[in-house]
């Protein structure tokens, strides 16, 4: 089941300690607090407006009991703001040019589009120039693994893929149109994007699940002159990677020199090893409950273990994906070992239990966001003009989010405009650096 959101409207009284009181009573039902913003200070009061997060309607009641319940203060309104902010969706498709005049509509329209009609016809790397297409990236969904929720199909992740273009628009000004795949199969789902593709300068895959991902995306990464990323792999092995940098300079710990043990081997997970190693980390081990997982890893360079037990004993740092919340046990994490549990809402060991136990950094995935990775590494590639996404380029992703990442942090804040400028500048510089064909609009 997914996570509850709701905003409350509280009044409390203007006296020290109350929002205490209400924090306190939040945190013993075990919600979670977001945005806390003042609405309104009165004479004698306060108006806040507090997101909570909750696991089910039982522990929403429970907790909007808990508030009620406090002499003095008021609970005025419970709003649902999440289902409010996607009303009539996320994003349109506006024109960039007035057409007021019919001279404007001769110029922009019949007759005048026809001379750059045949301009790009004579010469299709003007496209380039004279369209919006090698600046539009499809966000292409079949709706087999959308979020934690799974195959929920396509129109369901609908606010997924508008949130994606939504963000492109917003950090790298990448125009993103979503595509809604109803179909069965992989080979439709290449075919399917191998017939729209001229309309895009790129193609990034979202929310397809494992194990067709990887043939997808091998397929059309071989099939198509523009590059092609399936962001549930790389954009999550990239800020994994980045997160293990940081996590590594925090515990005075060499990321290359160490063994890492990754646990956890779907789309997510592999993806993660594979960027490991391509940054040069010497040793990577995997474990999973399938087989198939286990021999795809091996196919790449790892090596595999059978027992998450024996996984934790070997390795100096542990990352795991598995959303399985409390799958790692406090008596298997060693001294000094680094542990990141990336699994949302849940980690796989909370981080007070893994110090606890003697690991020397432990963190879970609540800031561990694709966001930091897509958009950079998309307007870099676009940048470039370039038909692929190489390793090499993602581990210059990665490097990039370290680096702009404060002392102390794991990530840095996602919205930060200055950290995508600088993925997509390193993304750049390692395409140009790389011999790497150019796409159809260069």
């Amino acid at each position: 089941m997914s996570n509850i959101i709701r905003t409350l409207m509280i009044q409390t009284p203007s006296v020290p300690g109350n929002l205490g009181r209400v924090a306190t009573a939040i945190g013993r039902v075990g919600g979670d607090i977001g945005e806390v913003e003042t609405v309104k200070v009165g004479h004698n009061y306060t108006r806040r407006s507090i997101t909570v997060q909750v696991e089910s309607e039982e522990q929403l009641e429970e907790l909007l009991d808990a508030v009620r319940s406090l002499d003095g203060i008021t609970l005025h309104t419970v709003s649902d703001e999440v289902l409010h902010a996607h009303e009539g969706g996320k994003i349109q498709m506006k024109s960039k040019m007035k057409i007021e005049t019919l001279a404007d509509l001769r110029r922009v329209y019949t007759p005048g589009v026809a001379n750059v009609c045949m301009a790009i016809k004579e010469q299709p790397e003007k496209a380039k120039i004279y369209t919006s297409i090698s600046n539009t990236v499809a966000v292409v969904t079949d709706g087999t693994a959308i979020l934690g929720l799974g195959n929920i199909g396509p129109v369901a992740g609908m606010p997924v893929m508008e949130g994606k273009a939504a963000l492109f628009d917003q950090l790298t000004n990448i125009n993103a149109i979503p595509i809604l795949l109803d179909v069965n199969s992989p080979e439709e789902i290449i075919q399917t994007v191998k017939n729209i593709s001229p309309g895009f300068g790129g193609i990034l895959l979202e929310d397809i699940g494992s194990p067709h991902c990887f043939e997808v995306e091998e397929r059309l990464k071989k099939e198509l002159d523009i590059p092609v990323m399936h962001d549930d792999q790389h954009g999550t092995a990239v800020v994994t990677l980045a997160a293990a940098i940081s996590a590594c300079r925090s515990a005075g710990v060499n990321l290359k020199q160490a063994r890492v043990g990754q646990i956890g081997l779907g789309a997510a997970g592999i993806a993660i090893c594979r960027m490991l190693m391509a940054y040069g980390v010497e040793s990577v081990v995997g474990a999973d409950k399938s087989e198939e997982a286990k021999d795809r890893l091996r196919s790449y360079g790892g090596e595999t273990v059978d027992s998450l037990e024996e996984l934790m004993e070997q390795s100096d740092i542990v990352i795991a994906t598995t959303g399985v919340p409390g799958l790692i046990k406090k008596e298997w994490v060693q001294k000094g070992q680094i542990i990141l549990a990336l699994s949302n809402p849940k980690p796989e060991i909370e981080q007070e239990d893994a110090l606890e136990a003697g690991a020397i950094y432990a963190t879970d995935g609540r800031s561990v966001n694709n966001v930091l990775g897509f958009p950079g590494i998309f307007r870099g590639v676009l940048n470039a003009g370039v038909r692929d996404i190489t390793h090499k380029m993602l581990v210059a992703a990665a490097e990039a989010i370290a680096n702009s990442t404060k002392p102390g942090d794991l990530v840095p804040h996602p919205l930060n405009v200055n950290v995508h400028e600088a993925v997509a500048e390193a993304v750049e510089r390692a395409a140009v650096q790389s011999d790497v064909k150019k796409n159809v609009y260069q």
